[in-house]
């Protein structure tokens, strides 16, 4: 069993309450690990070291280059050791091995983009009507983030926060899920011994109405960054804004992928596959909703059908598992209620449906990967998030109709087109409201490109320069070179 503490001020801590919990291994079912369970107490001490961090400690005093040069350093200190952080936050969350140490390994390439933006945020001078007057535009940071993160993806979806956060200047208190807490211990260590100062990256552990709120709450805290739920992002929403804090949210999905009859099949299979069973479909950006063109539905349905058959379902740490178990309890007997769900209102189960048991799958937390048929999109199944192995296939006609299914549902984080035809690609990525469009290929995501939704999918983007600006404040310099100051009261024309 692996003991942890809070980090706050590049200090090891217990919580004050004295108080801890265990975090599972979803493949065994075991505890593995024992965190603190963090309070308002500890929200306070945290939000005070960064407070004092950002305000007088020696991250205030340095250069923009400097800071860049520190951010860059923690991205070559997690490429170093990014099979430890991998194999933690596997053991958290239940991902394949092989699929987390590739997405640690891309967290890196954050923080050496961030580390290389610090120095170039660049205000501008503002062209004035009259003589005599200068005007010019800063940007500055905002002053304490907090961050708070789900179970799926803790490291990659932190660094989407960390990285802009600290190249825009700022300080930040961390906040993971109560079901993955460990991994962004392990970073935080990385953080300080890489030369980070006390107050400048602080975690804490615990659960959300004991931490997470009162950290959303803290009127010393200016920015929230959630990732998360749309109901859970509803209630951050609502009481960051009782403070007048700035919100980010990047929410969830139900993401149309679209395959029409002009598209390359073959690659379109290995799309719709990889955009749902990649993560065990516990990913944001899942292409729950695969939209088939009527001409092609019976082929493409077959072909999917026989792929998802030969799944390689287990151990996520063996190399040639292919999907692994859900990551929480609560997860798992959500997801198979949407199954039950989806079998009473009159889909048809083409494959998969059953939860999995015996020996190879450990503690039993495994849904096999499922793909419904003769889904319409008024059902729940087409509608509502799973966060599972589960697809729904949907009928379209032609691109009007594809269109229209499409956008026909209160997300808007992204959609996937396939097609061989530039207009149709064109065409589709202009009408779709999403976030994302991705043209023949799926999941692709880059930190120097944003990412994040329309409509119910949140609010504000993640990833790429446009990210630093949400982390920042925006003044405006009035200077006048004329001493002797006119009478206010007289305007001169």
């Amino acid at each position: 069993m692996e003991q942890f503490k809070l980090f706050i001020n590049n200090e090891w801590v217990d919580a004050q309450a004295g108080e801890s919990f265990e975090t599972d291994d979803p493949y065994t079912g075991k505890p593995w690990a024992q965190v603190p369970r963090g309070r308002a107490a500890d929200v306070n001490r945290a939000v005070a070291a960064a407070k004092a961090a950002f305000e007088d400690g020696p991250w205030s005093r340095m250069s923009a280059s400097d800071r860049g040069r520190l951010i860059y350093k923690l991205g070559e200190r997690i490429e170093r050791d990014a099979q430890r952080l991998a194999e933690v936050e596997s053991r958290d969350n239940g991902k394949l091995m092989s699929e987390v140490l590739g997405q640690v390994k891309y967290c890196a390439k954050y923080f050496y983009y961030y580390g290389g933006l610090a120095d170039k945020i660049q205000g501008h001078v503002v062209p004035m009507d009259k003589p005599g007057v200068f005007n010019t535009v800063r940007y500055e940071p905002i002053g304490v983030v907090a961050s708070i993160t789900p179970w799926n993806s803790s490291l990659l979806l932190t660094a989407w926060k960390l990285g802009p956060a600290l190249c825009a200047g700022n300080t930040i208190v961390c906040k993971p899920s109560e079901f993955t807490p460990a991994s962004l211990l392990v970073l935080a260590e990385m953080a300080r011994e890489v030369g980070f100062p006390p107050g400048v990256i602080n975690v804490l552990t615990g659960y959300g109405a004991e931490v997470g709120e009162p950290l959303i709450r803290h009127p010393d805290v200016g920015r929230v960054a959630f990732t998360g739920g749309d109901a859970a992002g509803r209630r951050v929403y609502t009481t960051a804004a009782e403070g007048l804090k700035r919100v980010s949210l990047e929410l969830g999905g139900k993401s149309p992928n679209i395959v029409f009859d002009d598209a390359d099949l073959d690659r379109a299979a290995n799309g719709v596959i990889t955009g749902i069973f990649s993560a065990g479909g516990q990913t944001c950006m899942a292409g729950s909703r695969l939209l088939l063109q009527e001409s092609i539905h019976d082929e493409f349905l077959a072909r999917i059908e026989k792929i998802t058959r030969s799944a390689k379902i287990g151990d996520p740490r063996k190399a040639d598992t292919q999907i692994g178990p859900v990551a929480t309890r609560p997860q798992y007997e959500k997801v198979l209620q949407y199954i039950d769900i989806a079998k009473q209102e009159g889909a048809r189960c083409v494959t998969g449906g059953r939860a999995l048991s015996g020996p190879e799958y450990g503690a039993g937390q495994f849904v096999e990967p499922t793909i419904f048929a003769d889904v319409r999109n008024d059902m729940r199944i087409a509608q509502e998030e799973v966060f599972g192995p589960v697809l729904a296939v949907l009928k379209f006609k032609d691109e009007a109709d594809a269109i229209r299914i499409g956008n026909d549902i209160r997300f808007g984080l992204a959609a996937g087109v396939w097609t061989r035809s530039l207009h149709r690609a064109m065409l589709m990525s202009e009408k779709l409201r999403a976030g994302t469009v991705w043209v023949n290929n799926y999941r692709s995501t880059s930190y120097m490109t944003p990412f994040g939704g329309f409509k119910d999918s949140g609010l504000g983007r993640e990833g790429g320069f446009e990210s630093v600006k949400e982390y920042m404040e925006v003044k405006s310099v009035w200077m006048s070179s004329d001493l002797d100051m006119p009478n206010p009261f007289v305007r001169k024309y």
